[in-house]
């Protein structure tokens, strides 16, 4: 698929994306969320939780994205120029998917214990979030607060979808489809690129 031929326009052409991905089953729909993403034009980097490498390996988001997946505030190499703080300034826009409750509420209250809350945090790029779960987790109060504080700040909450998910319940929990999400987001990015 080329650039704009998803109903997507030319929004993300020379968009610098960065995607944040949490440990939760969707993880695996993230690698065909890159390749959408790079098929309308984006450039897209990754960044992993220590929870997501246990659902989806690193490679193969490099062999979609075509960058080093970034996953350590502890990486000597690229923490050695504040890593962190250059991917925060690099992106056009930052999107969290799937987002577990855990990041959810990390992001909420401002926390920032690995790379991607702490990049989420530096970031002045929009944000916008696309939460995965159960649908117990997803309608908890605790949760809807969160969600709450993200919309009220300006964060982008992209789902959660309706449907069977992975543990046989059904619900609202699961995680948008990556064409979906990058439909979503196409109008995020109408500015000027940097």
């Amino acid at each position: 698929m080329n650039a704009g031929t998803d109903g997507t326009g030319d929004g993300f052409a020379k968009r610098r994306v960065l995607l944040c991905v949490c440990g939760g089953i969707a993880a695996y729909k993230a690698v065909e969320l890159v390749r959408r993403l790079r098929d309308a034009g984006a450039e897209v980097q990754v960044a992993m939780t220590a929870s997501a490498q246990r659902f989806v390996d690193a490679q193969s988001f490099q062999a979609v994205s075509h960058r080093t997946v970034r996953h350590s505030l502890w990486d000597a190499a690229a923490e050695a120029a504040m890593g962190h703080l250059e991917l925060a300034r690099w992106a056009d826009l930052v999107i969290v998917a799937p987002a577990t409750a855990n990041t959810i509420a990390k992001l909420a209250h401002g926390l920032a214990d690995d790379l991607v809350s702490t990049v989420c945090l530096a970031t002045d790029a929009p944000l916008a979030v696309a939460p995965a779960m159960n649908h117990r987790m997803w309608l908890h109060p605790a949760t809807q607060a969160n969600i709450e504080t993200l919309r009220a700040r300006g964060v982008q909450i992209l789902g959660p979808d309706t449907g069977l998910l992975a543990e046989g319940e059904c619900g609202p929990g699961r995680l948008r489809e990556p064409e979906a999400i990058v439909a979503d987001l196409a109008g995020r990015l109408a500015a000027p690129a940097r």
